[in-house]
């Protein structure tokens, strides 16, 4: 098994730089995703370690050997693409048993391999159909089987599911996580979606918009500790507020104009954090306590009146207008049918967050 390593890739084109200057390093047997908006050069970077384009500035490696130039047949890498690119004209025993008609492998090794793998994704009854005669998920598993079975190295895979309802989508998520758990094969997934990154991924990497990446860890690295307000907001929902550092050698506090001073928790690590500097506070919503009661035992509160609701089901939202400037967003885990406390539009509420849960940004 073999990492897939990245040196310096810059790629770009008569509007700029797609990829500039971007390394990176993904462990071989990981589940690993990029994400990041639309435009950002993920496809591109999957597209340069598949072989499907040349490569201008830097090197791919799949272990130690130098892939950066290699044709795409001599990659040990195969690819996914969103559109499943299956041979419409060919029978789904055909699609998948593809690249070991070419290989020239024998008649009996082919139906055996194909079956085998058929069966393993729930399609063997189908072998006979065409794409058109299957759904959407069919498809899925179709174009899946046909990646993996002459057993790459890495598997990539370009927003494979974004075709599919959500339902569906869910639970090829499962799917995609077991089969990489079962052949330990490298899989590097792309997607803009970050629900299905966080459900997937072992490590992660956020790109952005200038072909950069901004953060590289797991999930909960990512979600509970990001590292600009890019990623903040990107991954998941949160509050952004700009202050000013005071009391760091006592009680540090961050004073946000129009809205208070309040306790925060400076880690070690950021040593750029010192007297009066400034800095970006990110407070997720669903790591605030909404009540119409005051509330004691919290380090922080503010208090201000719901300007709007929204039911999500597993959760409600409220937006939280703040001495009339500032709007908070706040969501609460519906984790009842009939909740002791109705909060309702133009409520006067209060805010609490503990100082544990303020994450300090760049400055």
């Amino acid at each position: 098994m073999k990492n897939i390593i990245l040196e310096n890739i810059s790629q770009s084109t008569g509007d700029g730089f797609i990829l500039n200057n971007l390394s990176l390093e993904i462990p071989s047997g990981e589940f690993f995703a990029l994400l990041g908006p639309s435009g950002c050069g993920k496809t591109t970077l999957l597209r340069l370690i598949a072989g499907l384009e040349k490569l201008q500035v830097g090197s791919i490696y799949l272990g130690s050997e130098d892939i950066s130039h290699l044709p795409v047949h001599k990659r040990d890498v195969n690819i996914v693409f969103q559109n499943y690119a299956l041979f419409p004209h060919l029978s789904v025993y055909d699609n998948v048993a593809y690249s070991l008609h070419i290989t020239k492998r024998p008649r009996e090794e082919i139906d055996e391999r194909v079956y085998k793998i058929l069966s393993a994704f729930h399609i063997e009854k189908h072998a006979n159909k065409v794409p058109s005669q299957l759904s959407g998920g069919q498809q899925q598993r179709v174009a899946l089987a046909r990646a993996i079975i002459n057993e790459p190295e890495v598997l990539l895979l370009d927003e494979p599911l974004a075709a599919l309802d959500f339902k569906l989508r869910e639970r090829m998520l499962v799917e995609l996580i077991e089969l990489q758990d079962k052949l330990k094969t490298t899989f590097i997934y792309v997607t803009h979606d970050q629900f299905e990154a966080l459900t997937v991924a072992d490590h992660m990497a956020i790109m952005n918009t200038e072909g950069t990446i901004e953060q590289i860890g797991t999930p909960q690295e990512i979600y509970e500790f990001p590292n600009s307000s890019f990623v903040a907001r990107f991954v998941g929902s949160t509050n952004i507020f700009q202050g000013t550092i005071h009391n760091i050698d006592s009680s540090p506090e961050i004073d946000i104009p129009d809205l208070g001073s309040f306790k925060i928790v400076v880690p070690k690590e950021k040593q750029w954090i010192t007297e009066g500097c400034s800095a970006t506070m990110s407070l997720r919503p669903e790591k605030i306590f909404i009540s119409k009661k005051p509330v004691k035992d919290f380090s922080n509160t503010v208090t201000g009146t719901v300007e709007s609701i929204v039911y999500h089901g597993r959760s409600t939202q409220y937006n939280v207008l703040v001495n009339e400037t500032i709007r908070v967003q706040v969501f609460e885990q519906n984790e009842e049918h009939f909740p002791h406390e109705e909060i309702d539009y133009d409520e006067t509420v209060h805010l609490y967050w503990q100082k544990e849960n303020v994450v300090l940004l760049e400055r």
